[in-house]
């Protein structure tokens, strides 16, 4: 007859080894530390140093008394590693490029994305004090702190992921940390297309907005793909343009030649010395600048922003958070009334028509897929109203039986008003290409 207990004993003997485990590793890793002679590490890097130490932690396992079997050590031995060189726990996840985000509810609930899909994982920190450590290990490489007079902080990877920690007392269960995963190898153009996230229309009419140097903002809610589409649009960018990007945390990958990239810097421990995504603006604006990229605007850089697309300044592009375009033109009248002043709203809705050409919608639907939604151009003003003419769009159709969303691209039939630039710059689109119909399923 099966013992009930049996369940409870394999748990209780599986929490016992992972324990002893965790204390062999710590006390290697002590060890090492112990053993390092600094003078002659600082003379290595990279792989080679890595070579080096892997062969001390290796004689420093053989020196313990446990038994460990093949794959066991070898565990062992590259967690010593992360745990000396990397980010802990951290860097298994970081290895997978499946991985599009990382969710850390303290030191022991640590989820993931995959796939448009979250599910929790087996890693684990030892606790809060570890937690803290790799946070701390993360922004100090950036030039940012967090503690307990700044508990929260805006950080970045070396492969540009964006990272956000918050800590107690704000955070009152442990450490929290969203890691949005932006690895070395972007997503290129045809990678998009190939996940039909847009059209090969809709991109030749992006692109010859690109390169007649339309201004253009890219408008979505959270993870919905918008710096991936900035990145992926400014390739169409010549190489010989001067761009100036500006960024709370530094994430564009561009590939151009001629680049200068700022980044905004918090107040210092006395509450001083803060760089602003507006002070930088204002600053790039006498840096000739033939393209201005913002990262993300979020605030009162919004109208230096729009007057420097009118004042000589075109080709720029920005992202916004909104879930319409509609959306966007009141995201944008919101983020102009937080410079505090006075401006009529008709004023208000006359810089924004006269600035921007095109707002591209990108938007995540249920199931985790991520599609350009519309295609909206900005045709000027009428009274007091901003008017807009979808060019191309989709719309959701259902659910398949794995719930992710899908319907139809379609264009609208409506031939843009800036045709006459784009044939200026030298962009000829055919005339098909703006045809009333449904140009793909998805």
């Amino acid at each position: 007859m099966e013992n009930r207990n049996a369940p409870l004993t394999r748990a209780a003997e599986s929490s016992s080894k992972k324990e002893e485990f965790e204390n062999l590793k710590r006390r290697i890793h002590n060890k090492l530390v112990e053993k390092l002679d600094l003078s002659k590490v600082g003379d290595l890097e990279g792989p080679q140093l890595r070579r080096e130490i892997r062969l001390v932690v290796e004689h420093l396992c053989d020196t313990e008394s446990t038994m460990l079997n093949r794959n066991e050590r070898e565990q062992l031995i590259e967690e010593v590693l992360d745990e000396t060189f990397g980010l802990g726990p951290l860097e298994m996840l970081l290895k997978d490029e499946t991985i599009s985000d990382i969710l850390i509810n303290g030191p022991k609930k640590i989820f993931i994305e995959r796939g448009g899909r979250i599910e929790k994982t087996s890693v684990e920190f030892r606790d809060n004090a570890h937690l803290l450590q790799i946070i701390d290990r993360i922004v100090s490489k950036v030039g940012r702190r967090v503690d307990e007079v700044c508990p929260m902080v805006d950080a970045r990877l070396a492969d540009g992921s964006r990272v956000n920690a918050i800590i107690p007392p704000l955070a009152l269960d442990g450490p929290a940390v969203s890691i949005r995963r932006f690895g070395a190898n972007p997503l290129k153009l045809e990678d998009l297309l190939n996940y039909k996230a847009f059209t090969p229309e809709m991109v030749m009419l992006l692109e010859g907005a690109i390169k007649a140097r339309l201004n253009i903002i890219i408008s979505g809610g959270t993870g919905s793909g918008k710096t991936t589409l900035l990145n992926t649009l400014s390739s169409f960018i010549a190489n010989e343009d001067r761009i100036i990007t500006i960024e709370d945390a530094a994430e564009l990958q561009l590939q151009q030649e001629h680049i200068v990239r700022l980044e905004t810097r918090p107040p210092n421990i006395e509450g001083k010395g803060a760089i602003t995504a507006t002070d930088l603006v204002k600053n790039a604006l006498r840096m000739r600048p033939e393209r201005i990229i913002i990262g993300e605007c979020r605030g009162p850089e919004t109208l230096d922003m729009l007057q420097a697309m009118n004042t000589g300044h075109d080709g720029s592009l920005t992202t916004i958070h909104a879930n319409t375009p509609r959306d966007g033109i009141a995201r944008l009248e919101t983020m102009i009334m937080m410079t505090g002043f006075d401006m009529p709203i008709k004023a208000m809705r006359q810089q924004i028509a006269s600035a921007v050409q095109l707002i591209v919608q990108a938007t995540r639907l249920q199931g985790g897929s991520r599609r350009v939604t519309h295609i909206t151009e900005i045709v000027g003003m009428e009274q007091d109203t901003v008017v807009m003419q979808d060019i191309y769009r989709f719309q959701q159709e259902g659910l398949d039986e794995d719930g992710r969303a899908f319907g139809r691209f379609e264009c609208t039939g409506i031939r843009p008003t800036f045709m006459d630039r784009l044939e200026s710059a030298g962009v000829r689109l055919p005339v098909s290409a703006f045809r009333e119909r449904i140009m793909l399923r998805a």
